[in-house]
């Protein structure tokens, strides 16, 4: 009893010790944003958490979710000319390169390679089509139910869309993932085709990975229609931040680093 009591009072003590400035974060320039204390599940901050928006790139992380959970890492995928039909940001795979399915999602995730997510898409699915079926069966299993996607990469496209609230619940999913998480912090990552020997770098548009400790994640995305989105993630003295941001107007990184500094030191 005694140690129950405790643990409630632990949970209460995090709980209320995650502040934020709602007033400040009124101020940013962000068409849709939300803030989660993961520690204690309590919502900190939301603005439009249901609005259908263009998630752009953050569409990988669900392609890369499929991937992981596919469950053979080690499969070696044969570049075909159709998974190199896609527009920048590529990799530059060549057809008859032959690329380990990790390294495709670590390319997919870390770089935002587009060839790298649709050549994960037709290995796993065997169609880019029956894939984005995939994708969208496994949004509604898991209760994303204002999302459908029509792409791996995350093109723009009226029938390509999700909300800050189902990006949430995807990211909620994939954090228990350590697989994903391990993949999801990473900066950089070097490696070869298994047949060509060509090397391919992939490093990461997150700058919060770069340029704040804290930083353990997740995905960055941009389109013309979409602007600038980012899920980020933080974790500091046994608390644990998710921010989903969308179409920010203003600096996503200061931010993120913003928001971050309050929930975690507060």
């Amino acid at each position: 009893m005694i140690k129950r009591f405790s643990a409630l009072l632990l949970g209460l003590s995090v709980s209320l010790s995650a502040q934020i400035d709602k007033a400040e974060l009124n101020k940013f320039k962000v068409e849709a944003l939300l803030v989660k204390d993961m520690t204690s599940k309590q919502m900190l901050y939301s603005k439009e958490p249901f609005k259908e928006l263009h998630p752009a790139s953050l569409t990988k992380v669900m392609t890369a979710l499929l991937a992981i959970e596919h469950g053979k890492l080690n499969q070696p995928v044969t570049i075909t000319r159709e998974m190199t039909k896609v527009e920048p940001t590529i990799a530059g795979y060549r057809r008859g390169d032959v690329i380990i399915l990790e390294d495709l999602i670590k390319a997919a995730m870390i770089k935002s390679d587009n060839d790298a997510a649709k050549a994960i898409a037709i290995s796993i699915g065997g169609s880019e089509e029956h894939f984005v079926e995939m994708m969208n069966a496994k949004a509604k299993k898991i209760g994303m139910n204002h999302t459908h996607f029509m792409n791996p990469c995350g093109y723009d496209d009226k029938k390509h869309y999700s909300t800050p609230q189902d990006l949430l619940k995807m990211t909620e999913y994939a954090i228990k993932n350590k697989k994903f998480n391990d993949i999801s912090r990473l900066n950089e990552h070097t490696y070869y085709s298994l047949n060509k020997h060509r090397k391919f770098y992939a490093y990461t548009h997150n700058r919060l990975l770069n340029r704040y400790q804290y930083a353990v994640g997740v995905k960055t995305g941009y389109t013309a229609k979409a602007g600038p989105c980012l899920i980020a993630r933080a974790k500091k003295d046994g608390k644990d931040c998710v921010i989903v941001m969308m179409n920010a107007k203003g600096d996503r990184w200061k931010t993120a680093k913003n928001i971050f500094e309050q929930v975690l030191n507060s």
